[in-house]
């Protein structure tokens, strides 16, 4: 693996020189008041990019599955049901977090590649005539498998079914590089973590809570110290943490934020969006087939690329790191050896994905794949003239 090539992993993503530079920092004292500049603008930031007015923003030094234990554990206790898909590998896992917490997951098993069964939900929801079910779980952007599922859909469910169940959204490799909006769509617990569209390394939990999700805190019975909303809350109110923070992160988060926002957000989802079709675009010429099941629910931050029936997909992935220096990502779960994964999020430009498409062009030549040389990397570059914006050229 080489430092000089960028990576296209689905996260950690690539982290723009700024950056690392705002995590590099002196220690300072973070019971200071030097703490709450760096702390509250970050916080704001993220409130920004959730699109919401209402919610309370916590940051944990964790990962995107702290941010699921604190979603689960501030607001629900043992015993509680509630209704998830799965659809992939963190679908999977956070279904398997609610039965380590002795909750009641009704489960809806759904084909990898497929989204989130919003009919199927309706249905579940509807026949709940005794709104048993507390909270609906979803996945709008599943890792493994590059499948967007439709969040507004699902709420959209919920009021048609005439449900009071409030609706958690695992945003990891979504918020910050498509389109999230919070309030707009009802959710109540909106989840993420650093590294993936904030462009920074891994260390922080991200969770954005509603004012509906927060008056369950003091009635949930879930056993929670590390993770208790409860005591950030009253550290922030004084500038401070319950426990020592990770404020080379957070300054990093501060920074972050301020990227995002001076881009513009639709700015921001455009890019990714644009960089993504040129992926599908090599995708296609190719060959090959993604693992999302159709183009609505193609992901804009990684593409899940299917092999030949009977290919090792992780050769791909292991090559690329052993000849070229180059990591993509492996397939997960159900499909493991079956897909490799390109990773198109975070720091990224056109010309940085086009190295990435070309060196996974190679590794399926030097492993014997039917690929031609330098198809994928010309659909791209066709799919991204198309649509960059391009000084205009003067007249000969």
């Amino acid at each position: 693996m080489s430092f000089q090539n960028p990576v296209f992993i689905p996260g950690p993503t690539n982290m723009p020189e700024v950056l690392r530079k705002a995590c590099d920092m002196p220690t300072l004292d973070h019971r200071s008041s030097l703490f709450g500049e760096i702390l509250h603008p970050a916080l704001e930031g993220v409130k920004q990019v959730l699109k919401s007015q209402a919610a309370e923003i916590f940051v944990f030094p964790s990962t995107g599955t702290g941010g699921w234990e604190t979603a689960l554990t501030n607001t629900l206790s043992a015993g509680d049901k509630v209704l998830a898909a799965r659809n992939g590998m963190f679908s999977h896992r956070w279904i398997d977090m609610c039965n380590r917490h002795d909750l009641n997951v009704e489960v809806v098993e759904t084909p990898w590649g497929a989204g989130l069964p919003v009919d199927r939900y309706e249905e579940i929801l509807s026949a709940d005539t005794g709104h048993e079910i507390k909270v609906v779980l979803a996945t709008h952007n599943e890792t493994a498998t590059g499948v967007k599922s439709d969040i507004a859909a699902i709420r959209r469910a919920l009021e048609s079914a005439g449900h009071p169940a409030l609706l958690y959204v695992d945003g990891v490799s979504s918020i910050g590089s498509m389109d999230f909006r919070m309030d707009e769509w009802g959710v109540d617990v909106a989840i993420t973590g650093s590294q993936k569209g904030f462009m920074l390394p891994a260390g922080l939990a991200i969770v954005g809570i509603s004012p509906k999700a927060m008056a369950l805190v003091e009635t949930a019975k879930l056993p929670r110290t590390f993770f208790d909303i409860r005591d950030m809350a009253a550290g922030y109110a004084n500038n401070a943490y319950p426990y020592t923070p990770a404020v080379g992160l957070l300054n990093g988060l501060k920074q972050s934020v301020e990227m995002l926002l001076d881009e513009g957000l639709e700015n921001v989802f455009s890019r990714h969006r644009r960089i993504a079709n040129g992926v599908r675009a090599a995708v296609d010429a190719w060959g090959l087939q993604l693992c999302a099941h159709a183009p609505e629910l193609y992901s804009d931050t990684v593409s899940a690329i299917r092999t030949p029936e009977g290919f090792d997909a992780t050769r791909i992935v292991t090559h690329a790191a052993d000849i070229y220096g180059v990591a993509f990502g492996v397939g997960l779960g159900e499909v493991a050896g079956k897909v490799f994964r390109i990773g198109h999020l975070g720091s990224l430009t056109d010309v940085m994905t086009l190295s990435g498409i070309a060196t996974a062009e190679m590794c399926m030549a030097d492993l014997g794949l039917d690929i031609t040389l330098g198809a994928g990397v010309a659909a791209a570059q066709e799919s991204y003239r198309a649509t960059t914006r391009q000084p205009a050229l003067a007249a000969a």
